[in-house]
C-alpha cells in the first residue's frame, strides 16, 4: 500500500516533489522476498505452504504473494479454460482447487511466459486470497491480505478538538461526538482516523452486525447511531474490542464512517475547525 497507491513512489500518481526520476512505464512492478512461512487452508486441508514466497507490488494495487510452483498442493489443482492477459506481466493460465466436495473456481493462476520485463514471474503461482478458507502468516491467523513491508500504522494521543457532526438531507445538525482528547492513527497511503472515547459519543449506540477485517488492527464491530426522534444511522460507528498488539492503543476506541450516505445526510468529521 505505501509504495503503490495513492501518492507512493511506484503508484500512477507518484508525487512531483522528488529529486529523482523513474525511468519506466507509469504501471510499476516491484517483487521481493516475503520472510516469513506462510500457509493457506481450504476444506480441511493446507493447500500452500512456503517459507520461498514473493510479494509482488503492483501501481494502485495491494500486494499479492507468489509463491514457487511446487509450494502449492498439485494433487487438488485442476486446469481450467479460463485465461487473462495483463499488458505488464503477459499471459496467466488458471486452475480451480478441489477437495471433495469443495471447489473454488480459477483460485490459482500463473504466468507460463511472462514478457521480459516480468520474466521473474517464471515459475510462480499466486492464490486468490479469498479462495482460501484460512490464511496463517507463520503461527498467526492473518486477515484481508499479508501485511506490506513498507506500510504502518502509528496511533498517537493528541489534544485536537475533533467534532463529528450529522447532516440530515433537510439541513438538520446533530453532533454525534466531540473530544478534546481524541487519538489519532495514521495509517500509510490513507488519510488520518481520529478515535474518540465511548463516552465522548453524543448519542445512543446499538450493536450493528457488520464486521470488517484489518491485517495490521484486527477485527472492526460497528454500531448504529440512534438520534432522537427514532432516526437510526446505520453502522455509524466502529471499533476493535480486540486490536491485534501492535494497535493496542485503539482497543474500545471509537471513529465513524463519515462522507454521503444514501438518504442523502452525510457525517462530517472536523479537526480544530477544518474539515478531517
Amino acid at each position: 500500500m505505501g509504495l503503490t497507491r495513492t501518492d507512493g513512489p511506484l503508484s500512477s500518481y507518484a508525487p512531483s516533489t522528488v529529486n529523482y526520476s523513474i525511468d519506466g512505464p507509469p504501471h510499476k512492478l516491484l517483487m521481493h522476498p516475503f520472510p516469513r512461512r506462510v500457509r493457506a487452508e481450504f476444506a480441511g486441508r493446507t493447500v500452500l505452504d512456503t517459507r520461498r514466497g514473493f510479494l509482488v507490488h503492483e501501481s494502485n494495487l495491494l500486494p499479492v504473494l507468489y509463491v514457487p510452483e511446487e509450494d502449492i498442493d498439485a494433487s487438488i489443482l485442476m486446469p481450467t479454460d479460463h485465461t487473462t492477459h495483463c499488458p505488464f506481466k503477459g499471459d496467466a493460465t488458471y486452475r480451480s482447487l478441489r477437495v471433495g466436495d469443495r471447489s473454488a473456481e480459477n483460485a490459482v493462476w500463473t504466468y507460463p511466459e511472462p514478457i521480459a520485463a516480468a520474466g521473474w514471474l517464471h515459475g510462480l503461482v499466486a492464490l486468490y486470497w479469498d479462495a482460501a478458507d484460512a490464511w496463517y502468516d507463520e503461527e498467526e491467523r492473518v486477515f484481508a491480505h499479508l501485511t506490506d513491508p513498507y506500510t504502518r500504522v502509528d496511533i498517537r494521543p493528541t489534544r485536537r478538538h475533533v467534532v463529528v457532526t450529522h447532516t440530515a438531507a433537510d439541513g438538520r445538525n446533530t453532533v454525534l461526538a466531540e473530544s478534546r482528547a481524541p487519538v489519532v492513527l495514521s495509517e500509510t497511503g490513507l488519510r488520518n482516523r481520529w478515535y474518540l472515547r465511548p463516552e465522548d459519543v453524543t448519542v445512543p449506540l446499538s450493536p450493528a452486525e457488520t464486521r470488517t477485517r484489518c491485517p495490521y488492527k484486527g477485527e472492526a464491530a460497528y454500531e448504529h447511531a440512534e438520534l432522537p426522534g427514532g432516526t437510526r444511522i446505520a453502522d455509524a460507528f466502529w471499533h476493535y474490542p480486540e486490536p491485534l498488539p501492535e494497535s493496542s492503543r485503539i482497543a474500545g476506541l471509537r471513529s465513524v464512517t463519515d462522507g454521503p450516505r444514501d438518504d442523502g445526510s452525510q457525517i462530517t468529521v472536523t479537526v480544530d475547525g477544518e474539515p478531517a
